[in-house]
């Protein structure tokens, strides 16, 4: 009776007392039913980056990359490079590569589903031991003193809905893999302790080098370390963590080589601000936010940059109200947890509040500056501590309001209810970026960033007019947003409204001199305009902020044709194919630029040359095709022609020009035929009409003179 005396609350929690196998299997169901629906999910947002377009990934790529590599694929010594060292993670995905035989987003969500059920699962130890301690039964089995407590703390956090961007966006693998290694760290450290009150140093080592593996998935992982330091006195144990943490901080030091990353002003718009007052209440109110999202997680987005929350400028905006209030609760709680008479309760509330603050130091801007205003990923691991604090609170209610109880489980039956809808509903809008960056408008309506993420993905859908609207209001609201002036830009030279898409795309590299995909799209605008001076200037520039930019060579050599250098043009489109080798339209327009100039045989040589390159590729084939006509190898030329219409049935300039090389060659039923196709493809086809009637009334000639 004593021993559960302290744990008074435990036996009023609204949940049926389960084994601790079913109770594992309890959580592991609820994670499941609250994110299962994300498994056949596209790559979205973030994930292009850090998977899509990340060479790491590739088998070609050495395994040895990774290691040298940040997060997105760019070398650490790069000063572009974000520093973000996590190098299993990024393991992890090329397993992912590796087994699905490429990139299938099925596997890679399937796996994030799956670590997010045991970190859950392993929340029950986790919890259990940080409410009541490391009593043993018999078999050496640490005990569950408080089996409800944790059971009900562990479902919260298998169902909160903060956790939808770690669990159904890919690149949240690096908040659960840190989780991972994050509760093994701890529990192994825990393992480290004797009855007699002496320790292993084995299981501490053990438990050093988890914390490492925490740290090469997240930088968060270091935190474990703090938590672990909190709940140790003896000086031994503090001198290996503390050795530890600060080999691992020095290597850490090392491998980032350059120093901190550099983030804009509109990345951490408080992080910039000279006046040390605003920074601080701003920060606070960054907290506040924080804060809501754990107590309310109904408006989340995935991105909060940008405008999405405008700063707090005078101790006069209401909301400074919020990190007031935030401070009166974590003083409350921190007064209980260090004067409450009742020592379960003061343990409870101590490591609940550990395990809250210590993995959101990271990202508090204390230390260092971040890159965001507000990230739901980062709260994945202190939703653990708000999980464990609501749990206790639920329980330390249903044992003191007993008039109440029916009440209090309704109210938890239903807040678990809404959890997991919530958590269906959110992940289903990460399945695609359609639905992710449409829901965002909703929430951070302010935000150019949302604004631009929709009007991109209604472009890349082919929805280019519904696209210019976004943009429009994406500039409007961050005028210097050079990308989304950029992208404008370009659907506006698509529509031929020119003149404007000058002035935006001039207004980007202006803002933004280096640029040089603005410079190249300004230098396209400009040759169409006839500018063609100032385009050729342009596309230099792009040039020189981007050394290898194949496809500014492509249109520099689009100019330089269309002025009739015809020697400047093949020597930029060279320098492109040099750039990129599987650059077909580069090669194409050298073959045709030969034919067009009658340099037939070096025409020939190019054509063959790229068809080693692109063996498939049916427009260089036809352009070859063509030359071989001109030089009368018929044969040949047929070949190339019948091997274009294999992969492109239905181009009719192919059937219209395989009729004319018939018709040279005298094979007058196969022209015939031909020039029909051509004519049922495109009925307008230029000269095709006019070839067809010559070689009707030649066929007339010959059925007339037949005898």
């Amino acid at each position: 009776y004593m021993i559960w005396s302290a744990f008074y609350w435990d036996h009023h929690i609204p949940l049926p007392k389960l084994a601790p196998v079913q109770a594992k299997v309890a959580v592991a169901l609820v994670a499941l039913l609250c994110f299962l629906n994300s498994y056949d999910g596209e790559f979205v947002f973030d994930d292009s980056e850090a998977i899509v377009n990340n060479k790491d990934l590739r088998p070609a790529t050495p395994l040895g990359s990774i290691w040298s590599n940040d997060f997105w694929g760019s070398n650490l010594s790069s000063n572009s490079s974000h520093k973000s060292y996590r190098p299993l993670t990024v393991l992890t995905f090329r397993l992912n590569y590796l087994l699905a035989g490429g990139l299938h987003p099925i596997g890679f969500h399937v796996l994030n589903i799956t670590l997010h059920a045991v970190i859950s699962v392993l929340m029950i130890d986790v919890f259990a031991i940080l409410i009541g301690g490391l009593d043993c039964d018999e078999k050496g089995r640490t005990f569950n003193r408080a089996p409800k407590t944790s059971l009900l703390a562990a479902i919260f956090f298998a169902a909160h809905p903060v956790h939808t961007e770690s669990v159904a966006g890919i690149v949240g693998r690096a908040d659960l893999l840190c989780a991972l290694f994050f509760q093994l760290s701890f529990l192994t450290y825990c393992r480290a302790f004797n009855k007699d009150d002496s320790f292993s140093v084995k299981w501490v080592v053990v438990s050093l080098v988890l914390c490492a593996a925490a740290m090469l998935c997240k930088e968060q992982g270091i935190t474990v370390l703090v938590g672990r330091s909190l709940l140790t006195r003896l000086l031994t144990r503090l001198a290996l963590l503390g050795l530890g943490g600060l080999l691992m901080l020095y290597a850490r030091w090392r491998i980032m080589g350059t120093g901190p990353p550099a983030f804009t002003e509109v990345d951490n718009p408080a992080s910039f601000e000279e006046n040390i007052f605003i920074r601080i209440v701003n920060y606070n109110y960054y907290y506040s936010l924080n804060a809501w999202l754990l107590l309310c997680p109904w408006w989340l987005c995935f991105d909060w940059s940008m405008g999405c929350v405008p700063l707090i400028m005078s101790a006069t905006d209401w909301r400074i109200v919020l990190p007031l209030l935030l401070w009166c609760i974590l003083i409350g709680l921190m007064n209980q947890a260090l004067c409450s008479p009742d020592s379960q309760r003061r343990r409870t509330l101590t490591l609940g509040l550990v395990l809250l603050l210590v993995p959101f130091l990271p990202a508090c801007n204390i230390f260092f500056r971040v890159g965001f205003v507000v990230a739901e990923r980062v709260l994945y691991l202190s939703s653990a501590g708000y999980c464990l604090l609501l749990a206790f609170s639920l329980g330390h209610c249903c044992c003191h309001w007993t008039k109440q109880r029916k009440l209090l489980c309704v109210l938890v039956l239903a807040l678990l209810c809404v959890y997991v809808v919530r958590c269906a509903l959110r992940s289903h809008q990460w399945r695609s970026e359609q639905s992710l960056f449409f829901s965002a408008l909703s929430v951070c309506p302010l935000n150019a960033k949302v604004h631009y993420n929709v009007g991109k993905n209604l472009a890349d859908r082919g929805n280019a007019t519904a696209a210019v609207k976004y943009y429009r209001e994406a500039v409007r609201l961050h005028p210097n947003y050079v990308h989304a002036m950029n992208n404008l830009g370009n659907i506006l030279k698509e529509k031929n409204e020119l003149t404007e898409a000058e002035q935006l795309l001039s207004k980007a590299v202006s803002i933004q001199p280096d640029f040089a995909a603005a410079w190249m799209n300004l230098g396209i605008v400009q040759n169409s305009l006839g500018k063609f001076e100032e385009a050729e200037q342009s596309y230099w520039n792009a040039i020189r902020f981007r050394r290898k930019y194949p496809d500014c060579y492509y249109n520099l050599g689009r100019l330089y044709a269309d002025q009739n250098r015809h020697v400047d043009a093949l020597n930029a489109w060279r320098n492109a194919t040099v750039l990129k080798p599987n650059h077909s339209l580069a090669w194409n327009n050298m073959v045709i630029l030969l034919d067009n100039t009658g340099n037939l045989g070096q025409a020939e040589l190019i054509g063959r040359e790229a068809l080693k390159l692109l063996p498939n590729d049916h427009t260089i084939m036809f352009s070859l095709a063509n030359v071989l006509g001109k030089l009368q190898k018929y044969k040949e030329s047929e070949g190339f022609f019948l091997h274009a219409l294999r992969i492109s049935p239905n181009a009719a300039s192919c059937h219209g020009n395989l009729a004319v090389l018939y018709h040279r060659w005298g094979k007058l039923e196969l022209a015939k035929r031909h020039y029909e196709l051509s004519l049922k493809l495109d009925p307008k086809a230029p000269g095709t009409r006019d070839n067809y009637n010559m070689l009707q009334r030649k066929l007339d000639q010959l059925k007339r003179s037949a005898p």
